[in-house]
């Protein structure tokens, strides 16, 4: 009898590690499609920027816009990031016409930089259509930045998916919300797979 008991214990441990195993070949797998995240940003062409942080999906006040802590910034469909006229930080970005999927590894060399307040590392419309009659955003399929940080240690790519205006009265939005993916790659390589 504790044979069989001993047994049964031995049998739900061995599935139970299985199951574990399952799960944790799940979660990697789904990492790999990135992070699904929504930034809420003035409509506005003036004023302060909503500012953003990859390593643990956050926003960054703006009183800390001089420091190293955020990597990107948004208003309206403008980007900026942290470096040269943005920012004090190390940041840099290369907008790819490739897919997501397909860019398995950020490029060692050929960032662009924020280099003064008129001329952005990312030019307008470069990543989105805009149509004047419905003052609708689109962002272009096929266009993914590889960013490197603020702190200048890390890469990510980042895809934005969709833009809405958050619900408003009057003749025009007070804000966009953006949903975008993203992969950090918190080891510091090159790879983000």
């Amino acid at each position: 009898m504790k044979k069989v008991i001993l047994f049964a214990a031995l049998a739900v441990t061995v599935m139970s590690s299985c199951f574990k195993s399952d799960t944790q070949t799940e979660n990697s797998s789904q990492s790999d499609t990135g992070i699904i995240k929504k930034i809420t940003v003035p409509f506005s062409t003036s004023g302060k920027y909503k500012l953003f942080r990859l390593v643990d999906s956050s926003y960054v006040l703006n009183s800390d816009s001089a420091t190293s802590s955020w990597d990107f910034g948004m208003r309206r469909a403008t980007l900026i990031f942290n470096s040269a006229s943005s920012g004090p930080g190390q940041g840099a970005v290369i907008l790819e016409n490739a897919t997501f999927a397909s860019v398995t590894r950020a490029p060692y060399d050929g960032y662009a930089f924020d280099t003064t307040a008129s001329q952005k590392a990312i030019k307008d419309y470069s990543w989105y259509t805009y149509n004047p009659q419905t003052r609708g955003f689109d962002p272009i399929a096929g266009k993914t930045f590889v960013i490197k940080t603020g702190e200048g240690r890390h890469y990510a790519k980042v895809q934005f998916i969709k833009a809405e205006y958050e619900p408003f009265v009057g003749p025009m939005p007070v804000n966009i919300i953006y949903t975008f993916r993203y992969y950090y790659q918190a080891d510091g390589s090159v790879n983000f797979f």
